[in-house]
């Protein structure tokens, strides 16, 4: 990040916070095949799990039929149950180092942004939390497929409130990260969407 604020230094808009965002955007575009892989596994998954839940119900005393049919099942529909994993093992090194990175990140001079004097500090007026507990909410509601599983439902309104709750505590620095990749998540999204809807 030091090196991206230099770079904001040499344009004449020397600001942290604008380091983090383009920062944020560049590792971002970077992860898009592999997240954009790792949606689409997800989301295969999600829509075979009613045939997955009858073949697991009508062979529940014969483990081997019931792991060839399953076999057949994915093979029939083009569904890889790893292809979800994979993508996801690579990012979160990325993500967990860049989280800890950010949250422990010495900044030496001004670092105000926008209407916080130290994005080293928690914001003092909540709007980071807030908007991370909103996007984290729209993401989640994108991606999640139609269901009637309560639990389901319980964590789509649980996770954004949690995550809105510990942002509180943050320094803004990693708050403004997370909202700016969920910001870069649910145009991804949308546009996964659209592109689908228009084949």
């Amino acid at each position: 990040m030091a090196h991206i604020y230099e770079l904001t230094r040499l344009i004449g808009e020397p600001s942290y916070g604008l380091a983090i965002i383009i920062m944020t955007i560049l590792i971002k575009l970077i992860l898009a095949p592999l997240t954009a892989k790792q949606v689409k596994s997800t989301k295969a998954m999600s829509r075979i799990q009613p045939k997955m839940k009858e073949l697991q119900a009508r062979y529940k005393d014969d483990k081997v039929t019931l792991n060839q049919k399953m076999s057949e099942l994915y093979k029939q529909e083009g569904v890889n149950p790893l292809a979800g994993c994979l993508p996801l093992l690579i990012q979160m090194p990325i993500m967990i180092g860049i989280f800890y990175g950010i949250r422990d990140f010495n900044y030496e001079g001004p670092s105000s942004f926008l209407w916080m004097q130290s994005i080293a500090d928690p914001d003092p007026y909540y709007i980071l939390p807030i908007l991370s507990a909103l996007t984290t909410f729209i993401q989640s509601k994108q991606t999640m497929p139609p269901s009637d599983n309560p639990q389901g439902k319980i964590m789509l309104y649980f996770m954004p409130l949690f995550i809105g709750y510990i942002s509180l505590k943050f320094p803004a620095g990693l708050v403004l990260y997370w909202v700016v990749m969920n910001i870069m998540q649910i145009g991804q999204q949308f546009l996964m969407d659209r592109n689908k809807d228009n084949k």
